[in-house]
């Protein structure tokens, strides 16, 4: 037999890729535990634990009868087997039951042993009941909740239907340098820039701070005049020139300029009621014409008719061509007419009074003078009304400006006497102007910014706000082109704002159309 052995020795030694009698490699000695069970008992315990958990499989129970040696006995079987025989554990999600693995980890935790229960019976009640009444109010908001959703027209649940308040006036704003679209030299006007800085300043000393008179016009020859003291200066806005018209005694004062439509006549009204029409290409008086009591404060040119309001409340229009000037007199106001305005149609005359009264005069049937009796009282303004405008492309709208006690700006139809709208300027309204090239509207303010407002029409926009003046503006005037306007303030300062200046892009469209149209063809014929 020995022999045989010898062989047999010999041939599984010359057998290279035979088995050994070696030790068994390591992946070897892994197969064959898996396959024989014999693991390590921590592992399996955790495998059995684990997979019990998630895996479904289930615990072992005790089980009546066995012995101890049975009760210590552990599952030495892998529940499931990893290709290659691994050891890590990949868990299969189809194969996971969620609902038994939540029952089991919850089980603990969640359930109480039956003596705890026996001893607090009454608190568990308790529970349930608060438990349930906590249901009950919350199923109670959700459904009230979508009831109002349901109900409202947007069909949102949260909703804002009160605007925020409004932050008090001293209110600033650190972040206004930041968000805010102004800058310090212009601001942007929907497609146009509005410059906030006066391109000139001019010295006016001596110029009366009275609410009641005007002081200053613009004339068609581009000639501004205007009262400084006793004296009246003329100053050519075109070549700069200043003169001097005429200076009155001691206890005398011009108390309102007004320019004829046409032409170098200069109507002044002064402190002692008379009315004086100058021709001041030849720094000539031409006639003095009388018919107040008291000082003449507004004047306003209808051709060649002249209107005159005065301290004692009548306004009478005199006929500049007649001897007997005086063609009329109306007594509509109780106090002095501050202010004066024909329409752009001359159709009708505006008059507002410190009786915080706005009267509106038809033209008389003779088409000289107006109707004795107003056509419409307004009487809504609740201060002295001097501010007054027709707008230029609506003849029939009126637009008139309250002072300290009002501070609000109206527009009236004068066809009908209803008032259009009313805003409030937050501020006394001293002067209103009509743009000629943009459908806006720009007021004279005094305390406490002492600004010019341009305003979009008729939505009343604040489009910019001109500040510079120190003092209130009493009073503006309008170039001829209509690009510039001119404001007084009672701190003795003239200042000019390029404020309308029309659209290069507008006027350049305006040139292309007019250079598009077609020649006539018996012009193109003629040599």
């Amino acid at each position: 037999m020995s022999q045989f052995n010898f062989v047999s020795d010999l041939q599984n030694a010359l057998i290279m890729d035979g088995e050994t009698r070696g030790p068994a490699p390591r992946w070897k000695k892994k197969l064959e535990a898996s396959l024989n069970g014999s693991v390590n008992t921590t592992r399996s315990v955790l495998s059995v634990s684990y997979n019990t958990s998630f895996s479904g499989v289930q615990a072992p129970t005790k089980t009546p009868g066995k012995s101890s040696d049975a009760k210590t006995k552990k599952s030495t079987t892998t529940p499931t087997k990893t290709p290659g025989g691994g050891d890590r554990f990949i868990p299969n999600r189809a194969a996971t039951n969620f609902e038994l693995a939540h029952f089991l980890v919850n089980k603990d935790t969640g359930d109480k042993s039956d003596e705890d229960q026996e001893q607090q019976p009454t608190s568990s009640n308790e529970n349930n009941v608060q438990a349930s009444a906590h249901k009950g109010e919350r199923q109670k908001l959700i459904a009230e909740v979508a009831q109002v959703g349901e109900s409202s027209k947007s069909g949102r649940i949260l909703c804002y239907q009160n605007k925020a308040p409004a932050a008090p006036e001293s209110h600033t704003n650190p972040l206004k340098v930041v968000y805010s679209l102004k800058t310090p030299i212009s601001t942007k006007s929907g497609s146009r820039y509005i410059p906030t800085t006066s391109e000139r300043i001019l010295d006016a000393p001596d110029f009366i701070n009275d609410y009641y008179l005007n002081l200053m016009d613009w004339s068609g020859d581009n000639i501004v005049a205007v009262a400084l003291g006793n004296c009246v200066y003329l100053w050519n806005a075109a070549s700069g020139n200043i003169e001097q018209l005429t200076e009155y005694e001691e206890g005398d004062y011009a108390c309102a300029l007004s320019w004829i439509q046409e032409g170098q006549i200069l109507a002044i009204g002064n402190s002692s009621g008379a009315v004086e029409l100058w021709d001041c290409s030849k720094v000539k008086r031409l006639r003095v014409m009388d018919g107040h009591s008291a000082r003449v404060g507004s004047l306003a040119w209808n051709s060649f008719l002249v209107s005159s309001g005065s301290r004692d409340g009548t306004i009478i229009h005199h006929d500049v061509r007649s001897r007997e000037h005086k063609v009329g007199s109306l007594n509509g106001h109780a106090q002095e007419v501050c202010g004066l305005k024909w329409s752009t149609d001359f159709k009708y005359l505006a008059s507002g009074g410190n009786d915080n009264l706005v009267n509106v005069w038809s033209l008389a049937g003779s088409g000289v003078g107006t109707a004795t009796d107003p056509l419409h009282k307004f009487n809504e303004h609740q201060a002295a009304v001097r501010a007054l405008a027709w707008c230029p492309w609506q003849p029939n709208t009126l637009a008139s400006g309250g002072g300290t006690a009002d501070r609000c700006i109206k527009f009236w139809n004068v066809c009908n006497g209803s008032l259009i709208k009313s805003v409030d300027s937050k501020s006394q309204v001293c002067s209103l102007l009509f743009s000629r090239h943009y459908k806006e509207l720009i007021s004279a303010h005094g305390f406490a910014n002492n600004q010019l407002t341009i305003w979009k029409y008729p939505s009343m926009v604040k489009q910019a706000d001109l500040t510079g003046h120190t003092s209130r503006v009493l009073q503006m005037a309008m170039s001829p082109d209509g690009s510039t306007v001119i404001s007084a303030g009672a701190d003795e300062t003239l200042r000019l704002w390029n404020c309308f200046a029309p659209d290069p892009m507008a006027a350049k469209k305006v040139s292309t159309a007019g250079s598009n149209v077609k020649k006539s063809v018996f012009r193109q014929s003629i040599r």
